[in-house]
């Protein structure tokens, strides 16, 4: 696949960098490359930043940041069994946890909730940092929730981080599963205030709160592309209108001539 002129494989993460050292120098280079095509493409065209992913896996598959890089790939195209295996196969060649809540999250997306909650209980979740723990605690949520327990899954989101004032990278997304899975549960007046907490901490629109909010909040947004149109087609109408009133009028008159 073509590689930009832009793309040099110097943007990539220097730690990754480093491990591409033990490549031959141009084959690093192409490898870099198409890790770099990777990150750039994997939200917003991610069959594509596959692709780049599977030519660079196929260059340097004993290399833990290619692995690593072909997992997010095939996660983000919702191919949860290649992705779960790439997810292993990188964390035998680092023996770091980082990856156990993405793991746990393939699991559910091969409907296998009850292994997910089984991840989440393992000992490698305390060795996970803060957003590590929050993200497994979202998992098993949603593992909960696959598996038709509501309230489980409310209780599971329930923690100091969910309570707490402070905004962190994790708050909106926290705040805006409790709030889904309260409304899900019919608590719809508690899921309006924990949408709206959402929105306060969604600082880059990770989420949609402010729809649902809205939505909630019985407010519709009309496209405003549609409206235009609308309103061109109003304008034609009335144009289409009056010319035919005039036409009718002149045919009127021309009858009224001619009865003279």
């Amino acid at each position: 696949m073509p590689i930009p002129e832009d793309v040099t494989g110097e943007e990539i993460d220097k730690d990754v960098r480093q491990e591409l050292q033990s490549l031959p120098k141009t084959l690093a280079e192409d490898v870099a490359k198409n890790l770099v095509m990777v990150a750039r493409l994997i939200d917003e065209d991610p069959e594509r930043a596959y692709a780049y992913s599977r030519i660079a896996l196929r260059l340097a598959s004993r290399v833990a940041a290619v692995r690593e890089a072909a997992g997010f790939a095939a996660y983000a195209t919702q191919k949860y069994s290649e992705a779960l295996a790439e997810f292993r196969a990188a964390r035998r060649m680092t023996g770091t946890v980082e990856l156990w809540p993405l793991m746990a999250d393939c699991e559910r997306g091969l409907g296998r909730p009850e292994k997910a909650l089984d991840m989440a209980g393992a000992p490698e979740v305390q060795k996970l940092d803060k957003a590590g723990q929050v993200e497994m605690r979202l998992v098993a949520a949603g593992a909960r929730r696959d598996m038709g327990q509501l309230d489980a899954a409310i209780v599971t989101l329930q923690s100091s981080e969910l309570a707490s004032n402070s905004v962190q990278p994790w708050t909106a997304r926290l705040r805006y599963a409790y709030a889904d899975a309260l409304l899900a549960a019919g608590r719809e007046g508690e899921a309006r205030e924990w949408f709206a907490k959402a929105v306060e901490a969604d600082r880059d629109g990770s989420t949609d709160a402010s729809d649902r909010l809205a939505e909630l909040d019985g407010v519709e947004f009309m496209d405003a592309l549609v409206e235009d149109e609308d309103e061109d087609k109003d304008e034609v109408a009335s144009v289409d209108g009056a010319v035919d009133s005039r036409d009718e009028r002149g045919a009127q008159d021309a009858g009224d001539g001619d009865k003279d």
